[in-house]
């Protein structure tokens, strides 16, 4: 999983490189087209219709271009940890999903099989099925399964105690999760206190209190500020997500241990 992670940081890294580049060469042919206009009135019908042949094309770009601008505008000192923030808060979401979803098994189906190997095959097939499946549910009660020699007692404490270790397995990385989602805004309420602070220096500079300098270094500094309340948004909705999921699986375990002792006493 850690390998997953990395792997999409450095995507997304690229992803965002190559973004820039595409822009930066997007408004090359644009140019080009200026500079034939005013050479050759002749070619000016055939360029025109050229950079308006697919307006459809244009308006599913125009939310990209705009974001892209705004993220310039904002400056990248401050609006790119942001969006790193953003990038590594939705590696660890994935991680944490693929994980949890790994970890999801039905339980009901488990323990009927698991009933039968005991009935038809004893501890020792019962723990070899629980071995042969996947998921902290197994492994807890493979745990019990190993200590039925002991009694009852001692299969009770096992599976409480090594099921505290898989719940608390389930739950990490979310406090890195977490950790962007309060880091995101913070990051951009101090771009935007800043940015307010260099936008009073260009009124003291320019002696005057002009409506241009003030609007211009106040959109600049909110910027940062917007950008992240939505990377905070973005990663609190899949940090709920994870948190209801984790619960769904923790109720599910104690659901089933409880039905899992009651089988060890019926076989007893």
């Amino acid at each position: 999983m850690k390998k997953l992670v990395a792997l999409l940081t450095v995507f997304g890294f690229l992803t965002f490189g190559i973004a820039n580049n595409a822009f930066a060469q997007k408004d090359q042919p644009k140019d080009n087209a200026t500079e034939q206009v005013v050479d050759s009135t002749a070619e000016a019908p055939a360029a025109q219709a050229e950079l308006t042949e697919d307006p459809d094309d244009a308006v599913s770009q125009g939310l990209h271009y705009t974001l892209k601008d705004k993220f310039i505008q904002g400056g990248a000192v401050w609006m790119t940890p942001v969006l790193i923030c953003l990038i590594l808060g939705l590696a660890f979401v994935i991680e944490r999903i693929f994980y949890l979803n790994l970890s999801s098994v039905n339980s009901k189906k488990l323990l009927t099989k698991i009933e039968d190997a005991l009935k038809n095959g004893g501890v020792e097939k019962a723990k070899e099925l629980c071995r042969d499946t996947k998921g902290p549910l197994a492994a807890v009660f493979y745990q019990g399964l190993d200590r039925y020699d002991e009694g009852l007692e001692s299969v009770e404490k096992s599976v409480v105690s090594y099921g505290g270790v898989q719940m608390a397995k389930l739950e990490t990385n979310m406090q890195w999760i977490s950790l962007f989602i309060a880091l995101s805004p913070s990051l951009g309420f101090l771009g935007t206190v800043i940015g307010m602070v260099q936008a009073f220096d260009d009124i003291e500079r320019a002696g005057d209190i002009s409506p241009t300098i003030v609007a211009g270094g106040m959109k600049v500094a909110l910027l940062t500020t917007v950008f992240g309340l939505i990377s905070a948004m973005i990663l609190q909705v899949f940090y709920n997500y994870l948190l209801t999921k984790i619960d769904g699986i923790v109720n599910d375990m104690e659901d089933a241990t409880i039905s899992f002792m009651d089988i060890l006493v019926k076989n007893k």
